[in-house]
Protein backbone atom coordinates (compact mmCIF):
# COMPACT_ATOMS: atom_id res chain seq x y z
CA UNK A 1 0.00 0.00 0.00
CA UNK A 2 0.93 3.43 -0.95
CA UNK A 3 1.37 6.43 1.89
CA UNK A 4 1.85 9.63 0.86
CA UNK A 5 2.66 12.61 4.40
CA UNK A 6 1.84 15.98 3.43
CA UNK A 7 3.72 18.25 5.39
CA UNK A 8 7.60 17.65 5.51
CA UNK A 9 8.23 19.68 8.55
CA UNK A 10 10.07 17.99 11.98
CA UNK A 11 7.07 15.78 12.46
CA UNK A 12 6.35 14.77 9.17
CA UNK A 13 10.07 13.93 8.32
CA UNK A 14 10.11 11.83 11.59
CA UNK A 15 7.52 9.64 10.21
CA UNK A 16 9.33 9.57 6.66
CA UNK A 17 12.17 8.25 8.65
CA UNK A 18 10.72 5.75 11.26
CA UNK A 19 8.04 4.16 8.07
CA UNK A 20 11.10 3.56 5.83
CA UNK A 21 13.60 1.81 8.91
CA UNK A 22 10.55 -0.52 9.62
CA UNK A 23 11.27 -1.64 6.74
CA UNK A 24 8.72 0.08 3.98
CA UNK A 25 10.08 0.30 0.62
CA UNK A 26 11.05 3.33 -0.58
CA UNK A 27 8.93 3.07 -3.64
CA UNK A 28 5.36 2.86 -1.83
CA UNK A 29 5.85 6.26 0.04
CA UNK A 30 5.12 9.84 -1.00
CA UNK A 31 5.79 12.92 0.00
CA UNK A 32 3.71 16.17 -0.73
CA UNK A 33 5.52 18.91 -0.29
CA UNK A 34 5.75 22.47 -2.34
CA UNK A 35 9.11 23.90 -1.30
CA UNK A 36 11.93 23.03 -4.27
CA UNK A 37 14.42 23.33 -2.02
CA UNK A 38 12.63 21.14 1.03
CA UNK A 39 12.27 18.84 -1.44
CA UNK A 40 15.29 18.11 -2.90
CA UNK A 41 16.92 17.38 0.72
CA UNK A 42 14.06 14.66 1.11
CA UNK A 43 14.76 13.22 -2.28
CA UNK A 44 18.76 13.16 -1.88
CA UNK A 45 18.26 12.01 1.97
CA UNK A 46 15.74 9.39 1.09
CA UNK A 47 15.11 8.88 -1.98
CA UNK A 48 11.64 9.10 -1.25
CA UNK A 49 9.41 10.54 -4.13
CA UNK A 50 8.08 14.27 -4.00
CA UNK A 51 5.31 15.65 -5.33
CA UNK A 52 2.59 17.81 -4.90
CA UNK A 53 0.13 17.39 -2.91
CA UNK A 54 -2.83 16.90 -4.68
CA UNK A 55 -0.78 14.41 -7.17
CA UNK A 56 0.43 12.38 -4.10
CA UNK A 57 -2.84 11.82 -2.75
CA UNK A 58 -4.19 10.54 -6.33
CA UNK A 59 -1.54 7.91 -5.77
CA UNK A 60 -2.29 6.75 -2.03
CA UNK A 61 -4.03 4.67 -0.53
CA UNK A 62 -3.18 5.78 2.86
CA UNK A 63 -2.53 9.89 3.78
CA UNK A 64 -0.85 11.46 6.22
CA UNK A 65 -1.82 14.80 7.24
CA UNK A 66 1.11 15.99 9.16
CA UNK A 67 0.18 20.01 8.85
CA UNK A 68 -0.65 22.93 12.05
CA UNK A 69 -4.46 23.08 12.80
CA UNK A 70 -4.82 25.88 10.76
CA UNK A 71 -3.53 24.63 7.95
CA UNK A 72 -5.40 21.45 7.33
CA UNK A 73 -8.31 23.17 6.17
CA UNK A 74 -6.84 24.66 2.97
CA UNK A 75 -4.93 21.63 2.72
CA UNK A 76 -8.16 19.16 2.66
CA UNK A 77 -9.46 21.90 0.09
CA UNK A 78 -6.86 21.29 -1.86
CA UNK A 79 -6.38 17.87 -2.25
CA UNK A 80 -10.38 17.10 -1.87
CA UNK A 81 -10.34 16.15 -5.76
CA UNK A 82 -8.03 13.67 -5.55
CA UNK A 83 -8.90 11.76 -2.76
CA UNK A 84 -11.42 8.87 -3.47
CA UNK A 85 -14.06 6.38 -1.05
CA UNK A 86 -11.51 3.60 0.06
CA UNK A 87 -8.69 5.78 0.83
CA UNK A 88 -7.61 6.51 4.37
CA UNK A 89 -6.81 9.60 6.13
CA UNK A 90 -4.92 10.08 9.17
CA UNK A 91 -4.91 13.25 10.44
CA UNK A 92 -2.11 14.40 13.49
CA UNK A 93 -3.35 18.15 13.82
CA UNK A 94 -4.61 18.98 17.74
CA UNK A 95 -7.69 19.61 18.20
CA UNK A 96 -9.28 18.62 14.35
CA UNK A 97 -11.98 16.32 15.09
CA UNK A 98 -12.55 13.54 12.63
CA UNK A 99 -15.81 15.44 11.39
CA UNK A 100 -13.88 18.04 10.58
CA UNK A 101 -11.55 16.11 7.99
CA UNK A 102 -14.41 13.75 6.77
CA UNK A 103 -16.97 16.97 5.95
CA UNK A 104 -14.08 18.15 3.45
CA UNK A 105 -13.58 15.26 1.16
CA UNK A 106 -15.75 12.40 -0.51
CA UNK A 107 -17.70 10.45 1.27
CA UNK A 108 -16.54 6.94 1.98
CA UNK A 109 -13.10 8.13 2.70
CA UNK A 110 -12.08 6.74 6.39
CA UNK A 111 -10.30 9.19 8.76
CA UNK A 112 -8.22 7.89 11.72
CA UNK A 113 -7.55 11.38 14.56
CA UNK A 114 -4.02 10.80 16.02
CA UNK A 115 -2.84 12.94 19.10
CA UNK A 116 1.21 12.28 18.28
CA UNK A 117 3.72 13.98 20.61
CA UNK A 118 7.44 14.96 20.00
CA UNK A 119 9.68 11.73 21.46
CA UNK A 120 8.33 10.38 18.08
CA UNK A 121 11.80 12.32 17.26
CA UNK A 122 13.91 9.99 18.62
CA UNK A 123 11.68 6.63 18.08
CA UNK A 124 10.11 7.08 21.80
CA UNK A 125 6.78 8.80 21.03
CA UNK A 126 3.25 7.78 22.29
CA UNK A 127 0.30 8.41 19.75
CA UNK A 128 -2.99 8.01 20.60
CA UNK A 129 -5.49 7.62 17.70
CA UNK A 130 -9.37 7.47 17.36
CA UNK A 131 -11.86 5.69 14.95
CA UNK A 132 -13.45 8.31 12.48
CA UNK A 133 -17.31 7.81 11.16
CA UNK A 134 -15.96 5.25 8.26
CA UNK A 135 -13.17 3.42 10.05
CA UNK A 136 -12.76 0.13 10.63
CA UNK A 137 -10.36 -2.14 12.57
CA UNK A 138 -8.43 -2.44 8.97
CA UNK A 139 -7.95 1.13 9.56
CA UNK A 140 -7.42 1.38 12.56
CA UNK A 141 -4.66 -1.36 11.99
CA UNK A 142 -2.93 0.13 9.51
CA UNK A 143 -2.96 3.58 11.36
CA UNK A 144 -1.09 1.38 14.09
CA UNK A 145 1.45 -0.21 11.95
CA UNK A 146 2.49 3.19 10.39
CA UNK A 147 2.79 4.94 13.82
CA UNK A 148 4.55 2.27 15.44
CA UNK A 149 8.01 3.30 13.81
CA UNK A 150 8.33 6.03 15.94
CA UNK A 151 6.84 4.68 18.84
CA UNK A 152 4.13 3.51 20.93
CA UNK A 153 0.36 3.79 20.18
CA UNK A 154 -3.06 3.32 22.01
CA UNK A 155 -6.44 3.60 20.88
CA UNK A 156 -8.96 5.91 22.52
CA UNK A 157 -12.58 7.17 21.98
CA UNK A 158 -12.67 10.78 20.28
CA UNK A 159 -14.05 12.00 23.05
CA UNK A 160 -10.87 11.55 25.08
CA UNK A 161 -8.68 13.40 22.77
CA UNK A 162 -8.29 16.67 24.32
CA UNK A 163 -7.55 14.59 27.71
CA UNK A 164 -4.53 12.84 25.97
CA UNK A 165 -3.62 16.11 23.96
CA UNK A 166 -3.08 17.53 27.84
CA UNK A 167 -1.75 14.39 28.74
CA UNK A 168 0.81 13.17 26.39
CA UNK A 169 0.46 15.77 23.68
CA UNK A 170 1.81 18.58 25.66
CA UNK A 171 3.60 15.94 28.37
CA UNK A 172 6.66 16.40 26.70
CA UNK A 173 6.59 20.62 27.53
CA UNK A 174 5.78 19.73 31.09
CA UNK A 175 8.59 17.40 31.75
CA UNK A 176 11.54 19.61 30.07
CA UNK A 177 9.92 22.36 31.94
CA UNK A 178 10.86 20.81 35.17
CA UNK A 179 14.11 19.60 34.11
CA UNK A 180 14.73 22.84 33.27
CA UNK A 181 13.92 23.53 36.79
CA UNK A 182 15.93 21.24 38.22
CA UNK A 183 19.32 22.08 36.19
CA UNK A 184 19.01 25.93 37.33
CA UNK A 185 18.28 24.69 41.14
CA UNK A 186 21.79 22.45 40.66
CA UNK A 187 23.61 25.58 39.47
CA UNK A 188 21.95 27.93 42.53
CA UNK A 189 23.10 24.81 44.79
CA UNK A 190 26.97 25.16 42.82
CA UNK A 191 27.07 22.39 40.61
CA UNK A 192 28.76 23.09 37.17
CA UNK A 193 25.96 23.64 34.58
CA UNK A 194 27.06 21.10 32.25
CA UNK A 195 27.36 18.24 35.66
CA UNK A 196 24.07 19.70 36.77
CA UNK A 197 23.02 18.47 33.19
CA UNK A 198 24.23 15.59 33.13
CA UNK A 199 22.67 14.78 37.22
CA UNK A 200 18.82 15.76 35.77
CA UNK A 201 18.74 14.21 32.52
CA UNK A 202 19.91 10.76 33.30
CA UNK A 203 18.23 10.71 36.71
CA UNK A 204 15.24 11.44 34.11
CA UNK A 205 16.05 8.61 31.55
CA UNK A 206 16.73 6.45 34.36
CA UNK A 207 13.91 7.40 36.31
CA UNK A 208 11.50 6.81 33.24
CA UNK A 209 13.39 3.38 32.68
CA UNK A 210 12.60 2.11 36.38
CA UNK A 211 8.71 2.94 35.92
CA UNK A 212 8.25 1.17 32.43
CA UNK A 213 11.08 -1.93 33.72
CA UNK A 214 9.61 -2.13 37.26
CA UNK A 215 5.51 -1.76 35.96
CA UNK A 216 5.27 -0.20 39.82
CA UNK A 217 3.21 2.51 40.80
CA UNK A 218 4.79 5.74 40.40
CA UNK A 219 4.23 6.81 44.54
CA UNK A 220 5.83 2.93 45.77
CA UNK A 221 8.62 3.86 43.82
CA UNK A 222 8.57 7.70 45.47
CA UNK A 223 8.56 6.03 48.85
CA UNK A 224 11.54 3.69 48.42
CA UNK A 225 13.31 6.88 47.83
CA UNK A 226 11.66 8.80 50.73
CA UNK A 227 13.38 7.98 53.62
CA UNK A 228 11.45 9.43 57.18
CA UNK A 229 12.82 12.52 58.05
CA UNK A 230 15.20 12.78 55.40
CA UNK A 231 16.61 15.24 52.43
CA UNK A 232 14.17 13.73 50.05
CA UNK A 233 11.00 14.09 52.66
CA UNK A 234 12.23 17.38 53.00
CA UNK A 235 12.32 18.68 49.78
CA UNK A 236 8.88 16.90 48.82
CA UNK A 237 7.40 18.83 51.75
CA UNK A 238 8.23 21.55 50.16
CA UNK A 239 6.21 20.81 46.91
CA UNK A 240 3.48 19.97 48.52
CA UNK A 241 3.20 23.24 50.38
CA UNK A 242 3.42 24.80 47.08
CA UNK A 243 0.84 23.10 45.83
CA UNK A 244 2.42 21.39 42.88
CA UNK A 245 -0.04 18.90 42.28
CA UNK A 246 -2.67 20.86 42.07
CA UNK A 247 -0.94 23.20 39.29
CA UNK A 248 0.14 20.51 37.60
CA UNK A 249 -3.62 19.49 37.23
CA UNK A 250 -4.57 23.07 36.62
CA UNK A 251 -2.29 22.65 33.85
CA UNK A 252 -3.08 19.98 32.23
CA UNK A 253 -6.90 21.25 32.76
CA UNK A 254 -6.17 24.34 31.41
CA UNK A 255 -4.37 22.74 27.58
CA UNK A 256 -7.50 20.38 27.96
CA UNK A 257 -9.75 23.17 27.78
CA UNK A 258 -7.52 24.98 24.67
CA UNK A 259 -7.67 21.61 22.60
CA UNK A 260 -11.45 22.12 23.31
CA UNK A 261 -11.37 25.50 22.14
CA UNK A 262 -9.66 24.88 18.75
CA UNK A 263 -11.91 22.18 18.21
CA UNK A 264 -14.64 24.20 18.40
CA UNK A 265 -13.10 26.79 16.35
CA UNK A 266 -12.18 23.34 14.08
CA UNK A 267 -9.14 25.04 12.64
CA UNK A 268 -8.79 28.56 14.19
Amino acid sequence: MTVAILGAGVMGEALLSGILQGGRPVSDVLVGEKRSDRAAELTERYGVEVLDNAEAVKRADTVLLVVKPHDVGPLLDEVAVSARPGQLFVSLAAGITTAFVEARLPGGVAVVRVMPNTPALVGEGMAAISAGANSDETHLREAEDLLRSTGRVARVPEKLQDAVTAVSGSGPAYVFYLVEAMIEGGVHLGLPRATATELVVQTLAGSAQLLRDTGEHPSVLRERVTSPGGTTAAALRKLDDGKVRADVLAAMEAARDRSRALASGESG
